[in-house]
């Protein structure tokens, strides 16, 4: 029947998701052996295998892979009719997945969840906490926060929850013994370390006090792929970094980190919530990033006082 395959296909996906048929059992409240036998059903009817399975662990072979992102659009479209039972009374619940910049997200988000969650206590929120961009519909996050995203998947709603002017700063330690640059020229004699993720990396627009824009010079010593990482990487004294000030405004305040170049300008990025478009957005996403563009408001206002 239908409605069985339908079920099967969704215990297939968890049993992927979760790496094993004993955890997504539970995560369905099955039994090992009842999700062991939904996917022996789907490869019966299919007649492939779709898991390759060992005493120890389980892969999934490419018809596997095939049939798991087939099986987004079924997760979507039922989404979408919870989504729509749930308009109906407009109360969120259910389960908010949330993809967010590691440092960023712990930051900033995390906060904002607990306050959510205490106003909105059915529902769930599950985060993957990664500066490495995801594609929001093939992994089924509901919604993703990002800095400087300028031109997104036009799949995607883009809302700006504040606008963060970096800065560039490096450790005491670092500078001292040093000639601190006076001008961007400067840089080039000192070590600079870099963000760069998927092979794009971070360019450094400054505009000096002529107006004129100039990209930074200077021999960059060291590349990350994590802004928390790059801000250890800075208060170890290894390079000057050019960070969020939300990431490092305590640090500048307590002397940890001293801005580098503090008459330079550097280009204001935005940082932003993207979500699917959907017939029917969900309350939860709704109410989750009404609540985010209300606090981070507040923050961008603080700042400015400053």
């Amino acid at each position: 029947m239908a409605d069985s395959k339908v079920n099967d296909i969704l215990v297939f996906m968890s049993v992927v998701e979760a790496g094993s048929f004993a955890a997504a059992g539970k995560i369905n409240g099955l039994s090992r052996s009842t999700a062991g036998k939904a996917v022996a059903r789907l490869e019966d009817r299919y007649g492939v295998r779709l898991l390759n399975r060992t005493t120890r662990a389980i892969s999934v072979t490419e018809e596997g892979q095939r049939l798991y992102h087939k099986g987004q659009a079924v997760k979507v479209a039922i989404a979408d009719t919870d989504a729509s039972m749930e308009g109906l009374h407009g109360i969120p619940a259910g389960t908010l997945k949330i993809a967010a910049p590691g440092a960023l997200g712990r930051r900033l988000v995390l906060p904002v969840v607990k306050r959510f969650q205490s106003e909105w206590p059915k529902v769930r929120c599950e985060i993957s906490f990664s500066d490495a961009i995801a594609h929001l519909v093939m992994e089924g996050f509901d919604l993703a926060i990002r800095i400087g995203v300028s031109s997104p998947d036009t799949s995607l709603i883009s809302r700006k929850l504040m606008t963060d002017r970096p800065v560039m700063c490096a450790s005491p330690g670092y500078l001292e013994g040093r000639d601190p640059p006076k001008t961007i020229d400067h840089l080039s004699t000192h070590h600079l370390l870099q963000f760069s993720s998927i092979g794009k990396r971070q360019m450094w627009s400054l505009r000096d006090e002529a107006g004129l824009w100039n990209n930074a010079p200077g021999y960059v010593r060291l590349r990350l792929d994590s802004a928390e990482a790059l801000r250890d990487a800075a208060l170890a004294g290894m390079g000057i970094a050019l960070l969020p000030t939300v990431l490092v405004d305590d640090d500048l305040i307590a002397g940890r980190l001293l801005q580098v170049l503090p008459n330079v300008v550097c280009e204001e990025v935005p940082i932003v919530a993207l979500y699917p478009h959907k017939k029917f957005l969900q309350p939860r996403v709704r109410y989750f990033v009404d609540l985010l563009v209300s606090e981070m408001a507040s923050i961008e206002k603080g700042f400015q006082h400053r």
